[in-house]
């Protein structure tokens, strides 16, 4: 047997409310939309990981998600030009990533982050 893929699920009441922030701003495809399911992703190969945290790293609260992105400060710009709540960062961390945690609509909390 061999795990294929991995995928988060979010509740909420209103799965439209997720659109402008995974799909208008970090460009995320609409890979499935059943009306009460809407699953974004990419056709890209993306690797399959998941983490268990007691903290979220620099003293940081655990964020429900990690979204891993090639230009970490575009990301940044494009969400604080959207409005949305940047609650951490950006910030270079000693284990070799620069990220910024932002709040989705969803009061999710997202840690965005790229490699250095």
């Amino acid at each position: 047997m061999k795990v294929r893929r991995i995928v988060a699920n979010i509740e909420t009441p209103d799965v439209a409310a997720a659109n402008r922030f995974y799909h208008d701003v970090l460009g995320l495809d609409i890979l499935m939309d059943q009306g009460w399911i809407v699953t974004y992703g990419s056709e890209d190969m993306m690797e399959l990981q998941v983490s268990f945290m007691t903290q979220g790293g620099s003293g940081t609260p655990v964020p429900d998600l990690s979204i891993e992105v090639d230009d970490v400060d575009a990301a940044f710009e494009a969400m604080k030009g959207a409005g949305f709540a940047v609650e951490y960062g950006p910030a270079d961390e000693p284990w070799g990533v620069r990220r910024f945690y932002v709040r989705d609509p969803l009061g999710r909390l997202v840690n965005i982050l790229s490699h250095r």
